[in-house]
């Protein structure tokens, strides 16, 4: 079975990043977890909520938790916020699209890499 999420991800960060390698973002010390959330529409938001003001290029994985090789689980109430216990595993990613930006710096959508 898939069971796919969606994790945010400052582009420079993914690029550099070995494909083969396990991936633990850089707030994976102070948070102990991988933040993800379930669906396009609410990821924008989220994006504008925490990543606005971050002028960076990001890019959206779509994880399959599944495959990630660690524990997840769901850790709010409305259970669209799942929370990835370990590293993301190579070959859990299945899709890596551009997050879309207005010129003030809101996220606006989601598009193709």
């Amino acid at each position: 079975m898939t069971r796919l999420t969606l994790h945010l991800v400052p582009e420079v960060v993914w690029e550099a990043h070995d494909p083969a390698s396990p991936y633990l973002p850089a707030a994976w010390p102070e948070d102990g977890f991988i933040h993800c959330t379930d669906g396009d529409t609410e990821m924008v938001a989220v994006a504008n909520r925490f990543y606005r003001g971050d002028p960076r290029a990001f890019l959206l994985l779509t994880v399959d938790l599944d495959l990630t090789g660690s524990p997840w689980r769901f850790d709010d109430p409305d259970e669209r916020y799942p929370h990835v216990y370990g590293p993301l595993g190579p070959g859990c990613v299945e899709e890596v699209r551009r997050m879309i930006r207005g010129a003030d710096g809101t996220f606006t959508g989601i598009g193709a890499r």
